[in-house]
């Protein structure tokens, strides 16, 4: 069976409020609904979120599809940047950059990449521990530890070049419970039609 780390869509930008209580904005509560009526999203058997209000709520969308619960783990948040607080979108960019290609640096306080990685595939790593590999199950978090835990499935280096493509997030990858082996790179997640048996 399968697994899936899905990022949260677009959020509500407010650099009055702090980053972790974003919430979906119009435009990416439409793309989690449009994904929850797909026939995958009716086979994950569980639903693993971070603890920030976007992913709760791209998570909460899922789950009431697929019929179960959303499950909360705290060790599964975005990379912590809160050393900077907001920053304006093309400064976020360089800085996303630059966390990317120094991973075992600190960018201005930072969490560091490796740490952030670390942190995030032994969150999932734990959940797949006690987890029957017959039944589909999703995770739903960030993009920055999205893609931390992908090179980290797949055996690469941390690179951006692993990243999501386009902005705004609302994407998957997808790998196989019975090896952890990728098996679908970043896919928009209201595009994605399951894996086939």
């Amino acid at each position: 069976m399968f697994g899936v780390y899905v990022t949260h869509p677009q959020v509500q930008i407010d650099p009055d409020v702090p980053v972790p209580q974003w919430g979906l904005s119009p435009l990416g509560r439409e793309r989690a609904a449009k994904a929850a009526s797909l026939t995958w999203v009716r086979s994950i058997g569980r639903v693993v979120s971070s603890d920030e209000t976007k992913a709760i709520e791209t998570a909460h969308v899922l789950a009431e599809a697929a019929g179960v619960t959303v499950e909360i783990q705290h060790a599964m948040g975005e990379n912590d940047r809160s050393a900077t607080g907001f920053l304006p979108p093309p400064e976020f960019e360089k800085a996303a950059d630059w966390f990317f290609a120094n991973p075992t640096e600190s960018f201005k306080g930072w969490e560091r990449a490796i740490d952030a990685q670390r942190r995030i595939s032994d969150a999932v790593f734990n959940v797949l521990e006690g987890h029957d590999p017959k039944v589909p199950i999703a995770f739903v978090g960030h993009g920055g530890v999205g893609t931390l835990l992908k090179c980290r499935l797949l055996g690469a280096p941390i690179s951006r070049a692993a990243d999501q493509k386009g902005g705004g997030g609302g994407n998957l990858f997808a790998f196989r419970l019975a090896d952890r082996s990728v098996t679908c790179d970043w896919t928009p997640m209201e595009f994605w039609q399951g894996i086939s048996t």
